[in-house]
């Protein structure tokens, strides 16, 4: 298995959007690298090194050393496309053929076993899709980065992007797979639960930090 991370350089005012304008975006940019960084590890940990579609430059990014230490021996391209689901197309294809499960930077409590479990499904499907309880889906997991090809029709950031996700790889052919339901972190109240689920990791180590701090 690999790992597809299709991720901004957590730059204020670029990243978390949504969540800065309640928190600020420097404190939301820091809250970026804190995700990204719980991903790249949760992603190393099982052993899925592999493919960074990155938007934006590290060299600007809050904690880009860090990120591009934790990066080595990854291959990073950046990002190309109109719009983020052609980005997305692009992104598959530029990490080849092969069993890869791609993931975002929205989802810092993901595990080593819980990217297992969604590559596992490859096993009886064409592809495996893992919603988010916002009608997202936080993993996309399949062998041939052509099955995708339709998701540049799919709406991205609405309460249908899983179902549309979802259809849109069936009309590729494929046999989907479900994958398990978590959480993304969009909003404040995202950002609670998330750190109460996973509170061993960077973000709730800062979202803890920016509580006692009063940032909220």
């Amino acid at each position: 298995m690999r790992a597809l991370i299709v991720a901004k350089a957590p730059v204020a005012g670029r990243v978390k959007t949504r969540l800065g304008a309640v928190i600020g975006d420097d404190l939301a940019a820091d809250l970026a690298a804190a995700a990204l960084l719980d991903t790249i590890e949760a992603c190393t940990r099982a052993g899925a090194v592999g493919h960074v579609s990155l938007a934006g430059d590290l060299a600007d990014a809050v904690r880009g050393e860090e990120i591009g230490a934790a990066l080595t021996g990854w291959t990073i391209t950046a990002q190309r496309g109109a719009g983020f689901a052609e980005r997305l197309v692009n992104a598959h294809a530029d990490a080849g053929h092969g069993a890869v499960v791609q993931v975002g930077m929205d989802t810092p409590q993901i595990t080593p076993a819980g990217l297992a479990s969604v590559a596992e499904g490859l096993v009886d499907h064409d592809a495996v899709l893992a919603p988010a309880t916002d009608g997202g889906w936080w993993a996309l997991a399949r062998r041939d980065p052509d099955v995708v090809r339709h998701l540049v029709d799919v709406e991205m950031s609405t309460d249908r992007t899983f179902v549309d996700t979802w259809e849109a790889l069936e009309r590729a052919g494929c046999r989907v797979g479900h994958g398990v339901e978590i959480s993304d972190v969009d909003t404040v109240e995202d950002a609670d639960r998330v750190a109460d689920l996973a509170p061993q990791t960077r973000f709730a180590d800062m979202w803890r930090t920016s509580r006692v701090r009063g940032a909220r």
